[in-house]
């Protein structure tokens, strides 16, 4: 693995969770972990259960006891370290978004095609067992036509003026920001349960123009010890609509200003049948409405997605002894460790990743142009 901090404690966590509650044939042995801080990284490694460590991302990918890379880097350097990955012959797990921008992940997937090695990408949300019974319900037909999907994704945590300048608000490190940070969540949960973007319309927004420059900085923390500042060349948030392939229409907003939000992830799609609902702040229910229900009775009811019927949730506790935001990521591995031992690349891997960033840039393209812009034109 090729970080350490925030993403990295929540891979690690899962490779090491993942055969304790699932029955896989395929193991992973955590064999090393790498990062530019010796100190940091070695402590790192016997914290979280890695074997050895590394300072140089291209000694870990040289080594011949290595088959997966797993990245947790920011994005900027998502590209270099993937294609290198991908040209030694290695598996390829990569954070999101994909990359800094369409054209970077585009040559992800070629790369990863072409050396012929498996992929996939982190939108751990998906993995959610509410999410999945939720795609089983619209597979079968319970909601009916999709009409509508809404999706936020609100936080707070840069609302103070005096937040230090952290990479994820400075483009060159991350490309965009609650755009690229957030969105992409929404996007991917978009195409995962309604279908494929048509064309979107949107707008960025920045509010606060300058921040004190950073000093250290670690997950979604820093510290600023000095009074010079330096530029956010990023968005603070995003709000734009949508049209599907499929007829439906969708409203998404992301957001790091909207107090009193830590992490308000949240959908609603609405059918010809019926709606569901879900908020991974709560994320083991499920709200479900269905038309048919006789007057009277009819209204939102919350389904606790606890029981052995429910996607993962026969893995882990009796009903009604709920998970966690940490099972999202032992569920997408338990995915992956599969997809390895059946020699093919589980969804949402690098197709996905080109997809959600043209969705993001589409909407880059609008904010600036002010008209509706084509998902095709810009696969084109």
């Amino acid at each position: 693995m090729v970080g350490y901090k925030f993403m990295g404690k929540a891979h690690s966590h899962a490779y090491r969770d993942a055969s304790f509650f699932f029955d896989t044939e395929v193991e992973p042995v955590m064999q090393a972990i790498c990062g530019r801080n010796e100190e940091g990284v070695k402590q790192a490694a016997q914290k979280m259960g890695w074997l050895s460590f590394e300072t140089d991302w291209r000694k870990l990918i040289n080594r011949d006891d290595i088959d997966l890379i797993d990245i947790v880097t920011p994005n900027n350097s998502h590209a270099e370290i993937a294609i290198a990955a991908a040209e030694a012959g290695k598996h390829v797990y990569c954070e999101k978004p994909l990359a800094f921008n369409l054209e970077q992940s585009k040559r992800m997937l070629e790369a990863v095609q072409k050396n012929n090695v498996l992929h996939m990408i982190n939108y751990n949300y998906r993995f959610a067992p509410a999410v999945q019974f939720a795609k089983k319900l619209i597979e079968s037909g319970r909601l009916g036509k999709i009409y509508h999907i809404r999706a936020t994704y609100l936080q707070d945590w840069i609302m103070d003026p005096n937040f230090p300048l952290v990479w994820r608000l400075q483009k060159e490190t991350c490309g965009s920001g609650s755009h690229g940070d957030l969105a992409a969540h929404l996007i991917d949960m978009a195409r995962f349960l309604v279908g494929e973007f048509q064309e979107v319309n949107g707008i960025l927004e920045t509010f606060i123009k300058q921040r004190p420059i950073v000093e250290e900085s670690s997950g979604l923390s820093g510290t600023a010890s000095t009074e010079k500042m330096g530029d956010v060349d990023v968005d603070d948030a995003s709000v734009f609509i949508a049209r599907f392939e499929n007829g439906a229409i969708g409203t998404f907003e992301a957001t790091r200003f909207a107090a009193g939000n830590r992490n308000g992830n949240r959908f609603e799609i609405n059918g010809e049948k019926g709606s569901i609902r879900w908020d991974v702040e709560n994320m083991n229910h499920l709200d479900i409405y269905f038309h048919e229900d006789e007057p009277g009775l009819q209204g939102f009811r919350t389904i606790n997605c606890t029981e052995d019927i429910h996607p993962y949730a026969s893995a882990y506790w009796p009903a009604a002894h709920i998970i966690g935001y940490e099972h999202t990521f032992i569920n997408l591995i338990v995915e992956l460790l599969n997809g390895i031992n059946k020699g093919c690349s589980p969804s949402p891997n690098f197709f996905d990743g080109v997809k959600n960033q043209a969705v993001l840039e589409a909407v880059e393209r609008s904010s600036k142009t002010k008209q509706w812009v084509t998902i095709e034109e810009m696969l084109i």
